[in-house]
């Protein structure tokens, strides 16, 4: 029998599934009576790394997709991923990391389908937006051809073999080969009208890019007519120039995120973007909340002191901020009247969205939203599924939901 240490004690492989791994939180969902109340994550994870013998398949650049099955056979990585890390997995202490490929998953279902419910249906998540993991660093890949390859055989696996299979609870913001502006808006144009595609993404983690570039224009507007949203998912990136200084990857981390958020909203604010494309749904992900009202303010001031540099804008750039959505995860709870003043600023109760970040280390649950005592109602259901129903036009699922979104103005009809 397998035995593993957890926490301390011996227990069994078959002891440890996502199920039991979740098992309070489950416990504090009930507590909570969150079936009513319709629960969207915006921001969860699976490892496509692990089912890299089913997605290079769908590669059409023959010579490309030889040298990346090639490459896996050997055990490598280099033609598929330009760099890893090994701190996010916390060196090993937790354990559904090691843990998952012994994870049993016995149904018909494709393998992430049946882990995601799990992991759902324990925290009372009625729909999530399924990102990769590994692909969020693709940006920074040294071939272009390659990212835009990747990308093409992630998207159409993720939308004819998981998606499918999910009931209709995942959907997902496709990733763009943004280092190559015609492959983006190719596969705009090819998977926009797909079941389950709510949007696109830009993985920010590419600091040689700018979001303002004419070549991105079409792109842009195509994600528009087709009433989709645009995200913008942020990483960290310890081996990147502006943090080689950084001797722990707690501070890698804790800057990257932010970073490569602020660095691309920056631009895209800055350049006009938001008066270019004013009926854009524009999304930023992971980032954490503190950084917000810094941009805010420090863009505020810049603005006033140079309007000239920024001869599209017709309000101020902090304006433009508040037209935009933002998730949640990693929030910083640290300090109560911060992050108070954080929601204000931004005008969270329409602007902010719930995202757990499952199953990375640091995810967040329901109640970091549901327990806030200065939050209302209304800001409550809005964050955590409300909005998110109104923007990817998600149903109920339940009469409890129904109600419950009708009575907030989110029902999607």
């Amino acid at each position: 029998m397998d035995l593993i240490a957890d926490r301390g004690r011996r227990v069994t492989v078959e002891e440890l599934n996502t199920t039991k791994l979740l098992a309070h939180a489950a416990e504090q969902a009930k507590q909570r009576k969150f079936e009513d109340m319709l629960i969207v994550d915006v921001d969860a994870h699976h490892y496509e790394s692990e089912h890299m013998e089913q997605i290079l398949p769908f590669m059409e650049n023959d010579v490309l997709k030889q040298l990346a099955m090639s490459g896996r056979a050997k055990g490598g990585r280099g033609a598929i991923m330009p760099q890893s890390v090994g701190y996010q997995d916390m060196g090993g202490r937790v354990t559904r990391y090691p843990l998952r490929s012994s994870e049993k998953t016995p149904g018909k279902e494709h393998r992430d389908v049946q882990i995601g419910h799990r992991w759902m249906d324990a925290m009372s998540v009625d729909y999530s937006c399924l990102f990769p993991t590994g692909m969020l660093s693709i940006g920074l890949h040294p071939q272009k051809e390659m990212e835009a390859e990747l990308c093409w055989a992630y998207n159409r696996w993720l939308t004819e073999k998981v998606m499918p299979e999910s009931g209709g609870r995942f959907f997902s913001m496709l990733c763009l080969p943004f280092s190559d502006p015609d492959a983006a808006y190719r596969q705009v144009c090819e998977f926009g009208h797909r079941k389950g595609v709510g949007g696109f993404m830009v993985t920010t983690v590419r600091p040689k890019v700018g979001v303002y570039e004419n070549a991105y224009m079409k792109t842009y507007r195509a994600i528009e007519e087709r009433g989709l949203v645009l995200s913008f998912h942020s990483g960290p990136a310890w081996g990147e120039s502006t943090f080689q200084s950084c001797n722990r990857f707690l501070s890698a981390h804790a800057l990257g995120f932010s970073w490569y958020n602020i660095l691309h909203c920056t631009n895209w604010v800055v350049n006009g973007m938001g008066e270019r494309f004013p009926k854009l749904p524009v999304m930023w992900i992971e980032a954490g909340l503190a950084w917000i009202p810094f941009v805010m303010q420090k863009l505020d001031h810049e603005y006033l002191l140079r309007p000239s540099e920024a001869p599209l804008l017709k309000k101020k750039p902090s304006d433009y901020m508040r037209d935009m959505f933002y998730s949640t995860q990693p929030m910083e709870v640290v300090d109560e009247v911060a992050l108070q003043d954080t929601f204000r600023q931004m005008n969270a109760e329409t602007q902010l969205l719930y995202a757990s970040d499952y199953p990375h280390w640091d995810f967040d649950l329901p109640s970091t939203i549901y327990d806030r005592p200065w939050l209302s109602e209304k800001a409550k259901h809005n964050i955590l599924g409300g909005t998110a129903a109104r923007l990817f036009k998600l149903p109920p699922r339940n009469e409890g939901q129904k109600k419950n979104l009708e009575r907030f103005g989110n029902l999607h009809t």
